[in-house]
């Protein structure tokens, strides 16, 4: 290395490294940064990395192509698919509030049949996991729906969306109790081939309870949490800031209380669980994953920026270098207690 520093030629500092390495002088593995391995395992699904888009808040996947390259995700989670197109809710569907906001869309989708037809063929040329949000009103419905898209290809496999009132219980959500939720699993797990997943909601007096009933029924990973019931009133006109009367609050102010379901959850089951509530940045994901989360699921952060996703993955492999993570699987459930 003394002719390096002595040589009165101005060699680049590349130039230089690269003889002394042809010389055997250094070695040049350790000058070359090692990549983080973001890859992550949930159940028989593998993902590029943990960064996957959320259900009602990327569309169908295809309509965002145009302004992210989808194959750098991790997944997506399309809009809730049912068995028949639905018009959804009245307008005005979302509202902003402090740290977030409050959507009603009610679910709005073009229907299952319609979705393999037009979306599934287009997202087929991406190399991204995807994942088909299903929902019913019935039990019934929900099999209908997965029937339909065990018979498509490109689908990696299936979020059941317990949080959809049952018409054959008296209108009460599936995902409110743990006998509910186990037999809805359960009749799914029997026509599913393909993983299946269910999202928790955030509306009850115990997620473990569900989650273990879940778990118990044939879930393969479970998403926490959805949407936290809210309302927003305009003072000048008496009436609701959204078409219906209450809505779905999302956004940064529900991550503490999601965080916590995260961390209960992954204690409680041996299934994977995969965070979702209010992240926007590379910590905000870190935070996840150390309290037990495989992956996350970015959701109101896409209203914002559409290409947040893309962002994340870039600011977590950042910050596991920063902190000497060679592999992003380190961190999960890391928390110190």
């Amino acid at each position: 290395m003394g002719h390096c520093r002595d040589s009165r030629r101005v060699l680049s500092i590349g130039r230089c490294l690269w003889e002394a390495n042809r010389q055997g002088v250094v070695d040049w593995a350790p000058i070359v940064a090692q990549r983080v391995d973001l890859r992550v395992q949930i159940g028989s699904l593998e993902f590029s990395n943990p960064i996957l888009a959320a259900s009602g808040t990327f569309g169908y996947g295809v309509e965002f192509a145009h302004l992210v390259d989808l194959n750098q995700l991790g997944g997506l989670v399309t809009k809730g698919l049912s068995a028949r197109p639905m018009a959804g809710a009245p307008a005005p569907r979302l509202a902003e509030t402090a740290g977030g906001m409050l959507n009603a869309v009610g679910l709005q989708n073009i229907g299952v049949e319609a979705f393999i037809r037009e979306k599934l063929s287009l997202l087929r040329n991406y190399r991204t996991v995807v994942l088909a949000n299903v929902f019913g009103s019935t039990p019934g419905e929900y099999i209908e729906v997965i029937e339909a898209l065990e018979q498509a290809e490109g689908v990696g496999g299936y979020e059941l969306n317990v949080s959809c009132p049952n018409t054959d219980a008296g209108g009460r959500e599936f995902g409110v109790d743990a006998e509910m939720t186990g037999k809805l699993v359960a009749q799914a797990r029997k026509v599913a081939k393909r993983p299946l997943w269910v999202k928790l909601s955030p509306q009850v007096t115990s997620i473990v309870a569900i989650a273990r009933a879940a778990e118990e029924c044939g879930a393969d990973a479970l998403t926490v949490a959805n949407t936290y019931p809210g309302m927003a009133v305009d003072i000048r006109t008496r009436r609701s800031r959204l078409g219906r009367l209450s809505g779905g609050l999302s956004g940064p102010a529900i991550k503490p209380l999601t965080l916590k379901l995260v961390w209960e959850t992954s204690h409680a089951v041996r299934i994977p669980v995969i965070g979702v509530g209010g992240i926007e940045t590379a910590e905000d994901v870190l935070e996840y994953l150390m309290v037990g989360a495989s992956a996350v699921q970015v959701g109101t952060a896409h209203f914002v920026n559409p290409g947040i996703g893309i962002e994340l993955v870039k600011g977590i492999e950042k910050l596991a270098t920063t902190h000497k993570v060679n592999s992003i699987n380190e961190l999960r459930g890391i928390l110190e207690r």
